[in-house]
């Protein structure tokens, strides 16, 4: 079966696990190289025996001189798929990465695979010109294999003449997503990444990586990087260590003491937490702070340097939690994070998926907890008001996309997987919520006959919000319109709230009864089995969404997620500290040392020489020399002490803390600064600040705002308010906008005034 970019995205999103398209030959470049040689440089140069699922025929394939296009889920080793034949082919390869902060922890990592540092290099804006110097001197020595530079380096035009006079070996194009701006973090940098790498060599093969990429992406990225005929590799999205489970957010105080609670479960295990803005992400680290659980915040408002320091923090393990944004985690090759909570609803199921591959990337225990509410949703609407048309609409499908998955009774793991266009037949998975305590299941056969009625009667042209309100019988402007309110379907799902609609269209999509068209985003299709369905209908049971019921439900955090264990947990401890001290004195992060996989092979095998922790899983000659030392030291004294026989074979086995906040709002409005100054400065939104003002003028600090106010109301305006604000009974201001509405005040400008009738008035 061969391929193009001219494929369509739907063929494409039909490729199943660990598939190779195109068999065709291309570029002038090439390399041939048995399956022996390759397993060799696998174990020489990674200390691997075997390579990860189709690993090998993409390195092939690349030796070949062929464009190539790998999507490989987090964890799957993209990485290696660029590392190995970078090391084995002559010439540098040129990686292309998206965030400068990260480079330096990937170089790190393919250097500990190795016993020399010219191995790898990083170029970029932090570097000095003393250092710059140096890493073209090894550039041009031949030494460097692999070079890992940003999308902006490759726009100077000394750099481009430089690489241009180097002997190339491939362009490696990572987080290849990035070029799409279908894809969940566009950055319109990458779509100039064919013309600069035409210019520097348009011989040599290129390689794409991404770890998540719908149909539609897929062909954005073959089209936007020009790729020639590519061998497209797309191994299964199933990540069958990862526990998936939704939870319910009632109240704000009980989802937080469920968090600590959860988190000191963990045992010091490392995680992230995810939350929508930054100041969340401050309240919450200052609040697992308090309850003795190390924690940082982490957003784009911090300036680059802390964000740099708090990254190292908790990839040393100096921290336990990261609270972020979505500013950070792309490209962490931190293998051994062990939980990833959503504080609040991603924007899409790809975000969702990306950010929850994070955990557990070395194929042991990973824990995926998100909290729903409705009142998230709407603030992810919310924020989306002032994009183009287009946007919200496409914004908007995204996040009925992930309402449905959360609130879906079906298996969590067949809802991803089915979104990305694989199939998942396990009944089972055994490793999400919704398969361990199954929810009651009522027949909706006739509704699905009448959910395809509608479809068919739409000419099989419209979205699921649209055909959803023809059949409760909602009229929209849309549908006045196309005059639809007329059809004899319109309105035959009165009985059923519009949740239950999106609901069953979602499930009928998970089992095959519809489809969406891909080029025209979130049409419903009728599949031939949906066909088959309307002419004879049968038991079709679905889930209800008892979501908001569990609200109070037991506090147990579900199944144990699969988790490796090493044979002896005392020496498995005792490496783990050892690895913590040596990653100090180096300063590098401790998984840069050793894999903790490698450590329970350790743990199980006791190897007291080089030659035997060579055989470790993760452990390769230059490492072993590197920093196997110690380690083997201690195996070596923990088995005489405690008379270990060893195996003659090794087998491979709240209180949030403000008064920073406090004191910087009353200086700068002593200082009489404008408040949209403040609020930037502190990367605030304007009704956070206000928030954020009223209590501490609530709490007895008279703030002077007089010098903000006189811009924003007059003299009589402000008295008037003052007059409504003494005879009022209630607290909300929605209500004082309503009655006040003859005056066209807004949100904000009651609000200040609010603050100051507390200066004024309160205690």
């Amino acid at each position: 079966m061969s391929t193009t970019s001219k494929k369509t995205p739907s063929k494409t999103a039909k490729l199943q696990k660990d598939t190779t398209v195109a068999k065709k030959t291309a570029s002038n470049s090439s390399t041939t190289i048995s399956s022996a040689s390759l397993h060799q440089a696998l174990q020489e140069q990674f200390g691997f025996d075997s390579f990860k699922g189709n690993q090998e025929a993409i390195i092939k394939t690349l030796l070949a001189g062929k464009d190539t296009f790998v999507i490989k889920p987090t964890g799957g080793g993209k990485s290696l798929c660029y590392q190995l034949p970078a090391i084995i082919s002559e010439g540098v390869a040129i990686i292309i990465s998206p965030l400068i902060a990260l480079m330096k922890n990937q170089v790190d990592l393919v250097r500990s695979y190795s016993s020399k540092d010219d191995v790898a290099h990083f170029l970029n804006s932090t570097l000095t010109k003393k250092e710059i110097r140096e890493v073209h001197d090894d550039l041009l020595s031949g030494r460097t294999k692999m070079l890992y530079v940003a999308p902006e380096t490759l726009t100077k035009q000394e750099n481009l003449e430089f690489f241009s006079d180097l002997k190339l070996s491939f362009f490696a194009v990572d987080e290849a997503h990035c070029i799409s701006e279908w894809g969940h973090d566009f950055r319109p940098e990458y779509r100039r990444l064919r013309e600069m790498m035409t210019q520097i060599n348009p011989d040599i093969p290129v390689i794409a990586l991404t770890a998540t990429a719908t149909p539609k992406v897929q062909s954005d990225i073959i089209k936007n990087l020009g790729l020639k005929e590519p061998d497209i590799f797309i191994s299964s999205f199933n990540r069958p260590n990862l526990y998936y489970e939704i939870q319910p957010k009632i109240k704000k105080d009980q989802t937080i003491k469920n968090i600590v609670r959860f988190i000191v479960s963990m045992k010091g295990k490392s995680g992230i937490i995810y939350t929508l803005n930054r100041k969340t992400t401050e309240e919450l680290a200052d609040m697992l702070m308090a309850n003795g659980i190390k924690a940082v915040a982490y957003h784009a408002g911090l300036d680059s340097k802390l964000r740099a320091e708090r990254q190292d923090l908790f990839l040393n393990e100096d921290v336990q939690v990261i609270v972020a944004t979505i500013a950070f985690g792309m490209g962490i090759d931190k293998p051994d994070i062990r939980f990833v909570i959503h504080y609040n609803i991603p924007k899409s199921i790809e975000n969702y998926y990306q950010e929850t591959g994070r955990a557990g990337r070395d194929g042991l225990e990973g824990k995926c907890i998100l909290y729903y509410s409705h009142k998230d949703v709407s603030k992810l609407e919310h924020l989306m008001r002032d994009k183009p048309l287009s946007e919200r609409e496409v914004g908007a499908q995204l996040i009925s996309e992930t309402v449905a998955y959360s609130e879906s009774g079906v298996c969590r793991r067949k809802i991803l997987m089915s979104y990305f266009g694989e199939e998942y037949t396990e009944k089972n998975c055994g490793q999400c919520d919704n398969c361990l305590h199954p929810k009651e299941q009522v027949e909706a056969k006739d509704n699905v006959v009448k959910v395809l009625k509608a479809i068919k009667a739409l000419d099989e042209r419209f979205a699921s919000d649209y055909t959803v309100n023809i059949i409760i019988g909602r009229l929209t402007p849309n549908i006045t319109m196309y005059r639809h309110e007329g059809l004899a379907e319109f309105g035959i799902g009165n009985d059923h709230p519009d949740h239950y609609w999106n609901s069953l269209i979602r499930q009928m999509l998970l089992e095959g009864l519809l489809s969406k068209d891909i080029e025209d985003y979130g049409v419903l299709k009728i599949t031939k089995n949906g066909e088959a369905f309307a002419k004879k209908p049968k038991s079709f049971k679905i889930v209800l969404n008892n979501l908001y019921e569990e609200a109070n439900a037991d506090d147990d955090e579900g199944a144990e997620a699969a988790t490796g264990a090493a044979a002896d947990e005392k020496l498995f401890e005792m490496l783990k500290e050892l690895r913590q001290k040596e990653a100090k004195r180096k300063s590098l992060p401790p998984f840069v040392i050793f894999l903790e996989t490698s450590l329970q092979d350790m743990a199980t095998l006791y190897p007291t020489t080089l030659e035997e922790l060579e055989k470790c899983s993760g452990v390769s000659k230059g490492k072993a020399i590197r920093y196997g030392k110690p380690f083997i030291e201690l195996v070596a004294r923990y088995v005489e002490e405690n008379n270990i026989v060893r195996p003659d074979d090794f087998v491979m086995k709240s209180v949030v803390n403000k008064s920073g906040n406090k004191v910087y709002i009353i200086q700068q409005t002593d200082k009489k600064i404008p408040l949209e100054v403040i609020a930037k400065n502190k990367g605030w939104r304007m009704d956070e600040m206000l928030e954020e003002m009223e209590t501490i003028a609530a709490s007895g600090t008279k703030l002077n705002l007089d010098y903000a106010i006189a811009e924003m109301l007059d003299d009589n305006e402000q008295e008037e308010i003052i007059e409504y604000f003494k005879g009022c009974e209630t607290s909300s201001l929605q209500v004082a906008l309503d009655e006040l509405s003859e005056f066209n005040f807004n949100w904000e400008q009651l609000k200040i005034m609010r603050i100051k009738f507390l200066a004024l008035y309160g205690m």
